[in-house]
């Protein structure tokens, strides 16, 4: 489609505009081609024929779906509008600092403080892929870390940006989370020390400006040392062009270095007393390295001091100065009549003499400000040196990331030498990233396969000739520096000699002969050509340099000795590893040294050397803008702002993307948003990828407007935007259909009511009209004869009914009276037997126990028999009655045929009239049967007391035994007794042999008896470690937990406790508690990833500090134990000791196992519960820009919210096959749930993509699935469900209405888990998916905010997810009894003995 085409009415354009930059615009009449004006409309309504050039239609805006974008490249028309109106939407009404620009990360200062830098931030960006969350600062240093450790390659962070912008602070956070993520395990804490680095070199070297309070006034490249394990080992500084001039000279509200206001605020201590300062309202001191710290406050103070030296005129040719020398010279420790004396004369020497001339007053004003200067520069060249050393590393560096912190491109109303200088780094640093960016575009094209062609780029290497080239700018102003009466004056006249009218990117102002402009490839900039040598000179006189060279104040001396130690140790040995070929150089000394060379030949090698650093890395470009110079905070000034992007390249990228094909969706985010636009024939396919194809090719008819890749497909500018406005009509033309169905079906609906209305009506009227009295009188009539009539056959059909029925009866109950005669005289008879034999065995008990038992056993199946005998015959006379009665009803009298229809009317009455009869004879049936039963329990429990007699029976005959034994033996002595005795003890003998036979018979019959147990496990001391190695160390959990008790381990080693305690032997005891404390410890710590290992020695050891409570003998723990266990409790040692400690460790096993959960669980949070979408018809997708989260079309490795349900129920059973006690259960089930919603929430928060109204029914969604996870587990009551309440309130705000009062008290009213700054943040972040949804307004955020003021909650936006919940350990005394438990051949236990 032709992009003339889109001027259509309602589509919308920019126009330029002088106070916006660009305003919006909407068309009100279809552009044609050939016409010579636009007809729009403007926002305020005004009507505008708006004159247009037909090659050149102004700019289409982007459809509002694609407004607020994280990427710049995501939007459809790509141009400095679109970029402009993205920007200030994110940064106005989403309040959201960063945007991506393809590789670049703009950062917009928000001259506020907010809460999206803390650790959990910094956590919650480690780890993952850039564009899978929010743009960040993390993000881009998260990237830069992974690329190197994937890489193995170095990287560089380029932070660049106007003063006032943010760059410190940007680079300052970059640093920090390297110091945060690759945190190493020894204790020099280096990171610390490289953080700490950062407030020092920020006194020494930021000042304050009329556009930033803490202005860096230097350029700053730190490099980041990593080793093997890419742990911090060190760093080291570079520093570029620090601003000199600033020490002897302030603009009008500006300032000096923070350190001399520092320094001054501490002049009334005692410490600082000898440097003879005045007073100044400002902070304490920074304390720097405590060995050289009042060395460097005394360099500070004679600068001071120097800066406080007057020189008066006296006369034309000559000045004098005052009484300040003296103490510079004191502080330095030099000769002030020396000092004195060259500070306002000079030395002139030539081929035959030497002269002394004396100098005029601005001439040693000019000496003393560049004695300062040159002090105070190699004071902050020592400082950076001493951080170096600080920051030093013994090993060898194997990878690093450098951040560079450098001035972005200025232009002030008056630009001198160092504008020229930052301008001139800022054009070679803009000619790398432009090259940068092409090789990346080139490398995206190659590796999607699709055919590259040569894309016309801005390349700014003719103004760098202009500015380095021979016979350039720079050479001339060498060339003029050289001569002894060079001027600025001369310089200029020959800058306008050689490049006025010969070179397009250099002119002379019009109305200045002082100046000269250069067209940059941000802006052009006036130069003021004022001061041009005498900077660049950067001279001090030689005769002052060796007063100072014999000062006795060490530190000022050596820093003007003539061969200066090297700044950094790491010159020499720093290993670049080449991202792209880069030719070699000689090495170089990384600072700005004291020699011939002029300024700028000196920052031009720095300069060089930092290009080649560059160039061997791999950059990431962060680029900042200062929003407004107010700083008022989220004011947005679009004409500065513009400025900016065009002055940082941000444009630039913008136009090379746009010249090609600058969207580009995968093809699963390309199925997911467009399947509407798709017939049903083609869904049907099963390649996705084929299917975008089709419907593209249909869609689209131009082919050379989309390109198909690997995995991508790539449209040119405007083509995302067509089909977004095919699938709104379409969505649209859907709604229509959708309304026109319901409206006709409302309609209908209505009609069908009015139509029943008017026929009711009409019956109502007709009905009055045909009552007359005739047609009553004859009604009436026909209803009396009706009711005669059919009382007649009603009654004497009952007749009829009633003797039938009466005769059924009376034989039914013969019947049935006779047959349950016969059926319970047999039981009669028995039960007489029974109770009969039950009276024979009470007197008689030794003889007919057995057979009586026999008996009651036959008697309980012939009993259950009966009752289901008499139910089965109470049926089948209900079914045999009920047909003798129908056919009976047949075969009545004749005239019954004719009133078939009245008879079949009452046949139901008399149906049940007879299920009535036969239901109460069969509860006199129950009621007999249940005699019958009661009968039969009544002698089960008579058996049962018999044979309780006959155990206390066999008790007596015991003995009777005994007693007998005791009497034979005395009868055998009493032999010779007369014959009475021998009957007596013949009588006896025959008595227990009877008994005897008694207990044998009763044996036979009684079951045998097992052996008792103690519940105690004898060993000896020496098979200890046998007991730790099979018990502990070398036990599997999954041989243990089938068909054993919970604990078996733990209840076998307490029985070798009891057995220790029983033998009373403490050493014994002490050294087993010892060694199975040490061998929970061993097994933890060799399977401390091994989930199942944890669960059953928590279990394990959980159970073991319940048996120790339970048998302490302590009152508070025997409250549940049997009388068995009470005598099971140690007699002899207390273990409260042991048990603190097993308490301690288990604790420390919960905490490990709880991690090792969390770790298996938590990359499934994120794309099960935020990202996988399983409801049909809401997908979210959008296109993500340059970053992509996917670029694959296979996503069926994605985890989904059943992968989160299939983990979660493995946690779960393993727990509960471990024996794991139920409330341990719930404790780790609601830590899980509080992980899930607290990684969810915090990545909704830095997911602006993620919160919409389609998004929130997902979220639901899946919290239902978890909470009849919970339902179904029987875990309701284990609080799991409270902890997902913060993510069920953000799901519910997503979906809720935003707009009236009523809707913002709502929200307040129920979003009361979520704090102010959540709610806020969720506001600010909602994004519509479809053009039907509408934005959260900025008004109706600050309307909730302000209700919200009055909540006292905390600050910090993310939940903390390394929280864990207190966890307590239940006491449960164990039900079972110490003397059952067996040990399992499978332990290999066989040298222990049970007691």
């Amino acid at each position: 489609m032709a992009l003339a085409e889109l001027y259509t009415q309602y589509n919308r354009v920019w126009i330029p505009d002088n106070e916006e930059v660009w305003q919006s615009a909407e068309i009100t009449k279809n552009y044609k081609a050939g016409d010579r004006f636009l007809h729009v409309q403007l926002e305020d309504g005004t009507e505008l024929n708006y004159p247009v050039d037909p090659a050149a239609l102004p700019p289409l805006r982007n459809p509002d779906i694609l407004v607020g974008e994280n990427d710049l490249t995501a939007l459809s028309y790509l141009h400095e509008p679109a970029v402009l109106h993205n920007l200030k939407v994110r940064f106005v009404e989403s309040k959201l600092i960063y945007t991506y620009s393809g590789i670049i990360l703009v950062a917009i200062n928000p001259y506020k403080q907010l809460p999206i830098y803390g650790d959990a931030i910094i956590h919650a960006y480690s780890g993952q892929n850039m564009g899978d969350m929010d743009p960040h600062i993390f993000a881009v240093a998260e990237e830069a870390y992974k690329q190197m450790a994937r890489n193995n390659k170095n990287q560089s962070i380029i932070v660049s940006g106007e003063s006032g912008a943010g760059k410190t602070v940007s680079a300052r956070y970059t640093m920090r989370y390297f110091a945060t993520v690759s945190k190493s395990s020894s204790n020099a804490h280096v990171e610390d020390k490289v953080l700490a680095s950062n407030p020092i070199t920020e006194a020494v070297g930021n000042a304050k400006t009329t556009r930033n309070d803490n202005s860096s006034r230097f350029g700053k490249y730190t490099e980041i040392s990593f080793d093997q394990r890419y742990q911090i080992i060190g760093a080291n500084m570079r520093t570029y062009l620090l601003e000199k001039s600033r020490v002897v000279f302030q603009s009008e509200n500006e300032r000096n270095y923070h350190i001399f206001y520092q320094l001054c605020a501490s002049a009334v201590q005692p410490e600082f007393k000898h440097l003879k300062l005045g007073r100044s309202q400002e902070n304490n001191l920074l304390l720097i390295f405590a060995d050289f710290q009042m060395d460097v406050f005394k360099m500070l103070a004679a600068i001071l001091h120097l800066g406080n030296v007057g020189i008066t005129a006296v006369g034309d040719d000559r000045s004098s100065i005052n009484k300040h020398l003296n103490i510079f010279c004191e502080l330095l420790d030099l000769n002030c009549d020396k000092m004195a004396q060259w500070l306002c004369h000079r030395k002139i020497i030539t081929t035959s003499e030497t002269v002394i001339k004396p100098m005029t007053r601005t001439q040693a004003v000019n000496a003393r400000d560049a004695l300062a200067k040159k002090i105070y520069s190699h004071l902050f060249d020592f400082i950076v040196e001493r951080i170096n050393q600080a920051l030093q590393f013994p090993g060898k560096q194997h990878t690093f990331i450098g951040v560079l912190d450098i001035y972005g491109f200025e232009t002030f109303d008056v630009n001198s030498f160092e504008q020229f200088c930052i301008n001139y780094a800022n054009e070679k640093l803009q000619q790398q990233f432009n090259l940068h960016v092409f090789k990346l575009e080139q490398e995206e094209y190659m590796k999607e396969d699709i055919p590259w062609t040569l894309i016309d780029f801005y390349d700014n290497q003719p103004v760098i000739d202009l500015i380095e080239a021979k016979m350039g700018i720079l050479e001339l102003l060498d060339e003029e520096c050289l001569l002894p009466h060079g001027t600025d004056e001369n310089w200029l006249q020959k800058l306008y000699n050689n490049f006025v009218n010969k070179n397009a990117l250099f002119e002379k102002p019009r109305m200045s002969n002082t100046s000269f402009i250069i067209q940059h490839f941000a802006d052009k900039v006036e130069y003021k050509c004022e001061g041009f040598l005498e900077k660049n000179r950067d001279t001090v006189h030689e005769v002052l340099i060796e007063i100072l060279k014999e000062s006795k104040f060490h530190l000022c001396a050596n820093f003007f000795q003539d061969n200066p130690e090297s700044v950094s140790p790491f010159s020499s040995t720093i290993s670049i590893k080449s991202a792209r070929p880069v030719i070699k150089s000689p090495n170089k000394q990384l600072r700005m040294t004291v020699g011939n060379k002029v300024l700028h030949k000196r920052f031009r090698s720095s300069l060089s050397l930092l290009m080649m650093t560059l160039n061997a890395t791999t950059p990431h470009y962060v680029r900042c803008i200062k929003p407004n110079d107010e700083k008022l905070p989220f004011e947005f000034d679009s004409k500065r702002v513009a400025q900016q992007l065009r002055a940082c390249g941000v444009l630039e990228t913008i136009r090379i993307s746009a010249q090609s094909y600058p969207s580009r969706w995968t093809y699963i985010e390309f199925f997911s948003r467009y399947s509407i636009l798709m017939t049903q024939q083609e869904l049907s396919l099963n390649d996705k990828k084929q299917i975008c194809k089709i419907v593209l090719q249909r869609l689209i008819q131009d082919h050379n407007q989309y390109q198909f890749g690997r995995t991508k497909i790539f449209f040119r500018a405007g083509q995302v935007a067509y089909l977004e406005k095919l699938r709104s009509d379409k969505l649209r033309h859907a709604c229509i259909m959708i309304q026109k169905s319901v409206r006709g079906w409302l309609q209908r609906k209505k009609f069908l009511r009015i139509k029943q209305a008017a026929i009711l009506i009409q019956q109502y009227f007709r009905g009055q009209q045909a009552i007359t009295a005739r047609n009553l009188k004859e009604t009436w009539a026909a209803i009396t004869i009706q009711k005669y009539c059919r009382g007649y056959l009603v009654r004497r059909l009952c007749q009829l009914i009633h003797v039938a029925a009466v005769t059924i009866q009376a034989y039914t109950r013969g019947f049935l009276a006779r047959k349950k005669y016969r059926k319970v005289q047999p039981f009669k008879n028995f039960i007489s037997v029974t109770g009969n034999s039950y009276w024979c065995i009470r007197k008689t008990r030794d003889k007919a126990m057995i057979p009586n038992t026999l008996s009651f056993a036959c008697l309980v199946p012939m009993s259950s028999t009966l009752v289901q005998q008499l139910q089965k015959k109470i049926e089948e006379q209900v079914r045999d009655t009920s047909h003798t009665l129908f056919s009976l009803y047949i075969k009545l009298d004749p005239w019954h045929g004719g009133c078939t229809t009245s008879a079949m009317f009452f046949l139901p009455f008399f149906n049940r009239v007879l299920e009535s009869h036969f239901q109460s004879q069969k509860e006199v049936y129950e009621k007999e049967i249940e005699g019958l039963n009661f009968k039969v329990e009544h002698l089960s429990q008579d058996i049962n007391h018999l044979q309780k007699l006959f155990r206390e029976e066999n008790d007596i005959n015991d003995g009777i035994r005994l007693e007998v034994s005791r009497l034979t033996s005395e009868n055998l002595v009493r032999s010779k007794c007369g014959k009475g005795k021998y009957v007596f003890v013949t009588y006896l003998a025959i008595y227990l042999l009877v008994t005897v036979c008694l207990c044998l018979t009763a044996e036979a019959h009684a079951p045998a008896l097992s052996k008792e147990y103690v519940g105690m496990m004898e060993y000896k001391k020496e098979d200890e470690d046998r007991i730790i190695q099979n018990l502990i160390l070398d036990l599997k959990p999954r041989g243990v937990v089938v068909n054993m008790i919970p604990g078996l381990p733990a209840h076998i080693l307490f029985m070798c406790v009891r057995y220790a305690d029983y033998l009373n032997d403490a050493d014994m005891l002490k050294s087993f508690m010892n060694v199975t404390i040490d061998g929970i410890k061993q097994v933890v710590k060799e399977h401390s990833e091994d989930f199942e290992m944890l669960s059953f020695w928590l279990s394990n050891t959980y159970y073991f500090l319940n048996c120790l409570k339970q048998y302490s003998g302590e009152e508070e723990f025997m409250k549940g134990n049997t009388p068995r266990q009470n005598k099971n409790c140690l007699k002899h040692f207390d273990l409260s000791e042991y048990r603190q400690i097993l308490s301690d460790l288990a604790i420390r096993i919960y905490h490990q196992f709880i991690i090792v959960m969390e770790n298996n669980i938590q990359p499934m949070i994120v794309p099960g519960m935020l990202e996988y979408e399983s409801l049909q018809g809401i997908s979210g997708l959008k296109p993500t820009g340059f970053r992509k989260r996917s670029s694959s079309i296979d996503d069926t490795d994605t985890y989904t919210m059943t992968s989160i349900l299939q983990q979660l129920s493995y946690f779960y059973s393993t727990m509960c096959q471990n024996g794991l006690d139920s409330e341990l259960l719930k404790q780790a089930v609601k830590q899980l749930f509080f992980l899930i919603g607290a990684i969810t929430l915090n990545s909704l928060f830095l997911r602006k993509d993620m919160c919409s109204c389609r998004k929130g029914m997902q979220i639901r969604c899946n919290i239902s699935f978890l909470e009849e996870w919970l339902k179904d587990k029987n875990l309701q009551n284990s609080s799991a469900k409270e902890t997902l309440e913060p993510l069920s309130q953000a799901a519910w705000l997503l979906q809720v209405k935003k707009i009236t009062d009523d809707d913002a008290k709502e929200i307040c009213e129920h979003c009361t888990s979520l704090s102010t700054v959540q709610i806020v943040k969720i506001l600010n972040s909602y994004t519509p998916i479809d053009d039907f949804e509408k934005r959260v307004t900025p008004s109706f955020v600050r309307k909730v905010q302000a209700m919200l003021n009055n909540r006292e909650d905390a600050p910090q936006l993310m939940l903390d997810t390394k929280y864990l919940f207190q966890v307590t350990f239940p006491f449960t005394p164990s039900p079972h009894a110490l003397e059952m438990i067996q040990v399992p051949s499978s332990f290999k236990l066989g040298f222990l003995t049970r007691v």
